[in-house]
């Protein structure tokens, strides 16, 4: 089974989180959603990355989730959160994802080998 990229956690779990907090009406609970989603993210990214990029997209996600706010002043909440999660979701893509999407799979044919 394929490992899940890391980009769709991080978009959407800024849209989730935002959904549960305006759902509940308990910012709380949204940002418990926001904060367990970097979590298993950032795990995730210093595999794949390393521990400076892996820092780097968990400060791209936070001031993604704390930009939000006034951002949703000046556009709307809706396309604030979309905008938000969409920053994050590429962020996570080009820096950690990308490079495990170039990798062949383990245990696939080779070149050069016979067998």
């Amino acid at each position: 089974m394929a490992r899940l990229p890391t980009a769709p956690v991080a978009a959407g779990s800024l849209v989730t989180g935002w959904l549960v907090a305006r759902t509940t009406e308990k910012r709380p609970l949204g940002g418990a959603v926001a904060a367990a989603a970097a979590s298993w993210c950032f795990r995730r990214w210093w595999r794949q990355a390393g521990l400076g990029p892996a820092a780097a997209l968990l400060g791209v996600y936070t001031a993604a989730l704390g930009g939000s706010h006034p951002l949703a002043k000046r556009i709307g909440a809706w396309p604030s959160v979309l905008s938000v999660a969409g920053v994050a979701g590429a962020a996570s893509w080009l820096i950690a994802d990308r490079r495990r999407s170039v990798e062949p799979p383990a245990g696939r044919f080779r070149p050069g080998r016979s067998g």
